[in-house]
Parts: C-alpha cells; sequence; structure tokens
C-alpha cells in the first residue's frame, strides 16, 4: 500500500473514520476510530487521557457454496502523555498489512481442514454396504 503523505493518516479517510481501498486484488474496508464511548474527542474525565484509536482493515471474499474466507487487521495507535493521538502515516499500512497475512493464514489453513475429508465411496451419502451394524448375528 502506498501511503499518500498529504494524509495525517496515510489515506484520505471520510468524516466517519471510513475509506476502502483495492490492494492485492482484495476491496478492503478500512475504519479509523477512537476507543471512547463519547462522541466529543476530548480527555477522560477520571484519567485525564485522550483515548486510543483503532485502525482495522477488514475484507471478504467469497467462494462456491457459500464459503468465506475473511482478512482481519487492527493496530492501535496510543496517546503519548495526556496529549490526543498523533496520526500514524503508517497504521493504516500496517492493518492492511495485518489483514492480508491474516487472509493468508486463514486460506492455508481452510485448504489443510480440507484435506482431512477424503471423498466417500458411497456417492449417495450412505455408509459403506461392508460395514452393517444394524443387524444383531
Amino acid at each position: 500500500m502506498d501511503i499518500d503523505t498529504t494524509q495525517p493518516w496515510g489515506l484520505a479517510i471520510d468524516f466517519a473514520g471510513r475509506a476502502t481501498l483495492i490492494e492485492a486484488g482484495h476491496t478492503i474496508h478500512v475504519n479509523v476510530t477512537d476507543t471512547s464511548l463519547s462522541d466529543i474527542i476530548g480527555p477522560d474525565s477520571i484519567t485525564g487521557t485522550y483515548s486510543a484509536v483503532n485502525i482495522t482493515a477488514q475484507f471478504t471474499e467469497t467462494g462456491t457454496n457459500n464459503t468465506v474466507l475473511r482478512g482481519i487487521g487492527r493496530v492501535t495507535v496510543p496517546p503519548v502523555g495526556t496529549d490526543p493521538v498523533v496520526p500514524d502515516q503508517t497504521a493504516i499500512q500496517r492493518a492492511v498489512a495485518t489483514a492480508l497475512t491474516n487472509f493468508a493464514d486463514n486460506t492455508a489453513a481452510y485448504a489443510a481442514l480440507c484435506t482431512k475429508w477424503t471423498t466417500p465411496a458411497d456417492s449417495s451419502g450412505g455408509t459403506d454396504s461392508t460395514d452393517d451394524t444394524s443387524s444383531a448375528p
């Protein structure tokens, strides 16, 4: 991902902290939010410190038979002392890289899981006729 040095977070985000970008062929959704419960950005009334900022990057890819693989990345930028968080132009880039790595890991894990099942000899989905345990001798 190329960093836009003209933007505080390295990528143009909308008023709600959202952006969408294409990276490695995936449409990745980015969200930049503070961790406070308030809609007003200010120091916590008890601790006097500002909230950290979370950057999430996530995407899904859908395959056949409703298979869905996800890639999720999250980076937290903490405040320094009692000052508000200073935008980090590499934070979104790191979150996107983490999401792509997570997707690759999930893809490998899914492929490994699929190799554990073998195709049944009986195409009807039933059990093998030589393994009949329902009748008593």
